[in-house]
């Protein structure tokens, strides 16, 4: 696995729904011929409708809209809001939906959970927020804390041509275009599918670890990495360097918690110090190495993201993006974070089975899991070209596998 690096790049860090939505609704407003989206979630609450109207509003000025859906993370659309996207002539598509018995998603593996948005081919946009209201801070105590960024330059045109080929707008469109901004960030676009990049994302964060020389914070929403990547960041660690976790405390899903707890001890032991953020559920994917590398995008650091998931992240080499995200988690780390110490694990609940055995068991978990969907993942149209969603056509196109 080689990045391909672009140098000349602008990048702007956006933090939760205040900071991300201004952003993407500008762009949106502001799309001249092209708009191409993929969400792991699209609610219809104020967020979603607010970004159904505004994509109306383009593809009936002419630009050109397609968007791509998770068809487990997205429930189904009322006809009240597909209707007017299939009525203005936008494609909408979801990603491997299926039946829901009473009200319950079952495909839960492999997952398109990518994040991306480009526009007109010039400025994109790659994280780890969705489109849901619960990205709001004033939603309330269960709001997620997240990231994203907005890119322009030369790497746009690698994002670009991905989301093209992942069937998502006009194969046949121009792949190329890129923004002509120019900024000091050098950034790599990095993917993680089913086929000829199933490790990439783990191997990028791996080379970071292996080569950091001062200091690691890793800001993660599910953190249970394989074998090697524990033992990349314990030997940083025991080589001086000075490596921060933070992760969750206040979780959306407490059983992802309780897994990665089953790591702190050896991690602890060698050195690792580690933060749980309890003001309210951690949902980034972001980390910082040293003065200059970064990376934030839709990966966890778990088996679902690492081994079984479609994700994206954008890696970045700058100093001054580097430093913006790195006084972002520091304030996390010192005024919403309680540290996890030795003395306070004895004192929570232990689990019923050795915890190492537990770990060899749930590192497992995407051999097996792997094998679990019998069928072929696919993509159905829900709508495309003024065709009545009642009437859409199913697809068997299969972005990433």
């Amino acid at each position: 696995m080689k990045l391909r690096w672009h140098k000349g790049n602008s990048v702007r860090l956006l933090e939760n729904g205040e900071g991300f939505y201004p952003r993407v609704f500008e762009a949106i407003e502001a799309a001249r011929s092209e708009i191409l989206l993929e969400t792991f979630i699209l609610f219809e609450d104020e967020v979603g409708r607010e970004l159904q109207q505004r994509l109306v509003a383009a593809a009936r000025r002419g630009v050109r809209v397609s968007m791509l859906v998770d068809g487990y993370g997205t429930p189904p659309f009322s006809d009240g809001f597909l209707a007017p996207m299939a009525e203005a002539g936008i494609e909408v598509r979801s990603f491997d939906p299926g039946a829901q018995p009473m009200g319950i998603r079952l495909k839960l593996f492999r997952r398109m959970h990518r994040k991306l948005l480009v526009i007109d081919g010039a400025t994109a946009f790659v994280g780890g927020i969705n489109y849901s209201a619960d990205h709001l801070l004033r939603s309330g105590p269960e709001a997620k804390q997240d990231y994203a960024v907005e890119v322009r330059g030369p790497v746009v045109g690698d994002i670009h041509r991905f989301v093209l080929d992942q069937g998502v707008g006009d194969a046949q469109g121009d792949a190329t275009a890129a923004s002509d901004a120019q900024g000091a960030a050098e950034t790599a676009f990095i993917v993680r599918d089913n086929q000829r990049h199933g490790t990439d994302i783990e191997q990028v964060y791996r080379e970071a670890i292996r080569g950091a020389k001062r200091r690691i914070v890793i800001a993660n929403a599910y953190f249970f990495p394989s074998h090697g990547f524990l033992t990349d960041l314990r030997g940083a660690a025991r080589r001086g360097v000075d490596v921060r976790l933070i992760l969750q405390g206040e979780p959306d899903m407490p059983s992802v918690m309780m897994a990665a707890r089953t790591l702190y001890r050896q991690l602890i032991g060698d050195g690792v110090c580690i933060r749980e953020y309890c003001t309210r559920p951690f949902h980034g994917k972001v980390a910082v190495v040293d003065d200059e590398w970064a990376t934030v995008g839709s990966s966890n650091l778990d088996p679902l993201s690492l081994s079984l998931n479609l994700e994206a992240n954008l890696v970045v080499r700058d100093r001054g993006f580097n430093g913006e995200l790195s006084a972002s988690l520091e304030q996390l780390w010192m005024d919403h974070c309680e540290e996890v110490t030795l003395e306070g694990l004895d004192q929570r609940p232990r689990w019923p089975v050795p915890q190492v055995l537990l770990y060899h068991v749930l590192r497992k978990f995407p051999r097996w899991a792997g094998l679990l969907p019998a069928h072929t993942p696919r993509t159905v149209t829900l709508a495309s070209g003024g065709q009545a969603p009642e009437r859409a056509a199913s697809t068997l196109a299969s972005p990433g596998h």
